[in-house]
């Protein structure tokens, strides 16, 4: 999912009188000036102007970049996006957080963003989780891009862990974006790329895989919430991160969970089966209605199949797809897909599914060294096929294969 951002492009008469370059120096003098009107106390339509300037820079590089290099501006900023303040917080406070949105957009800013404030992913969260808060989506899409990297990721993840004592900060941003109208200002869309995120740590993982919670249980209809292509693919994203753990996979797909369906109906089209073809898939996946709509965006629809991929990493969970008719899915899916790449991932796909089992000792291909020589071979064959795949035209799929004695169908 690409990373949040906010605000336009500084205008031509933002600081300067248009069509006169300002140097670069003249420009700090001019962005330090601001400094006093971003102050807590400073008259309102001031600060409001200020924060609205300061927003305009940020939407373009060399703009961020100046200003990563005032610290105390920064802070400033923080203190107006994240500081509490009276309902309904005043407009700066809105512009503030949205300038911070396109600031944690460059990844190259992170350090000096957590220089001029280290709590910032602390405070960052404390208002994307007030449930009155009227900017949290905007503090969640901070944290969203913020959590991208390692450390902002590490230092919102304390923040987490620091919560007080009951509830803790895991469950709290999971029942934040699993429960509608949790802030009734604000949709908290995107809490569901921080929590992808977080998921990419194994404590998280961890979490979001206990039995006893029933996390991922909670999120699987998330999949299919059709209002915001955010929460959806970074609720996907975090399905397919959980599904790295190959010793939760036989739980994952078992009655307890039955995450199949769910990662396979967004890949589903209208096709009409025959009865037989039918009777193989999964309860939910039958005679879907003529007017079913695939998932519409591709770097979902990948991760779906990411996902899937994932769950067939060991012999018995290649056995599980396919006993549940994920072929006739994917081949349909392969037919219609649009996108080069997503169509070879679904190509590979079919490929585990329909070709002969790994050879003894090699089952789980997870825990498969590959040499570093021979991924380089892969990766460089992948972009290849990529290639070649965006030129062709589309080839037929190999037919799956039948049980000895079976009818074809």
């Amino acid at each position: 999912m690409g990373e949040a951002r906010t605000g336009t492009r500084a205008p031509a008469g933002g600081l300067a009188p248009a069509g006169l370059p300002m140097p670069e120096a003249g420009v700090e003098a001019e962005v330090a000036k601001l400094l006093p009107f971003l102050a807590p106390g400073a008259r309102a339509d001031l600060q409001a102007e200020a924060v609205r300037h300061v927003l305009a820079l940020t939407g373009s590089g060399p703009g961020g970049a100046l200003l990563a290099g005032q610290a105390a501006l920064l802070r400033a900023l923080v203190e107006l996006a994240a500081a509490p303040a009276p309902a309904p917080a005043p407009a700066p406070a809105r512009d503030a957080a949205r300038a911070l949105v396109n600031l944690a957009a460059e990844p190259g800013l992170h350090e000096r963003l957590l220089e001029a404030e280290p709590a910032l992913p602390a405070r960052l969260l404390d208002r994307a989780m007030d449930p009155a808060w009227p900017w949290a989506e905007e503090a969640a899409a901070a944290l969203a891009n913020l959590s991208r990297e390692p450390a902002p990721c590490a230092a919102l993840m304390a923040a987490l862990e620091a919560e007080e004592p009951g509830e803790s900060g895991l469950e709290r941003l999971v029942r934040a974006l699993c429960t509608p109208d949790y802030n009734a200002r604000a949709p908290l869309h995107y809490l569901g790329p921080v929590l992808s995120n977080l998921s990419q740590r194994p404590a998280v993982r961890a979490f979001l895989l206990d039995r006893e919670r029933c996390v991922v249980q909670r999120l699987l209809p998330l999949t299919q919430f059709s209002d915001s292509s955010v929460r959806r693919g970074g609720v996907v994203g975090t399905l397919r991160n959980c599904c790295f753990e190959h010793r939760h996979h036989e739980w994952l797909l078992g009655p307890q969970v039955d995450i199949l369906p769910f990662l396979l109906l967004p890949l589903a089209g209208p096709e009409d089966f025959s009865e037989e073809e039918m009777e193989r898939l999964p309860v939910d996946l039958q005679y879907l209605p003529p007017d079913k709509q695939r998932e519409p965006d591709a770097d979902i629809r990948k991760m779906l199949l990411e996902a899937i991929m994932l769950l067939t990493a060991t012999a018995s969970g290649r056995q599980q797809v396919r006993n549940q008719g994920a072929y006739l899915i994917l081949r349909e899916l392969h037919s219609w897909e649009p996108e080069p790449d997503v169509q070879v991932t679904c190509e590979k796909l079919i490929q585990v599914l329909i070709g002969d089992e790994p050879e003894p000792g090699m089952e789980n291909l997870l825990e498969v060294q590959v040499p570093e020589d021979v991924e380089r071979q892969l990766q460089q064959l992948d972009h290849q096929e990529l290639e070649q795949h965006t030129r062709a035209q589309p080839e037929e799929l190999a037919p799956e294969p039948q049980a000895e004695g079976a009818t074809p169908t």
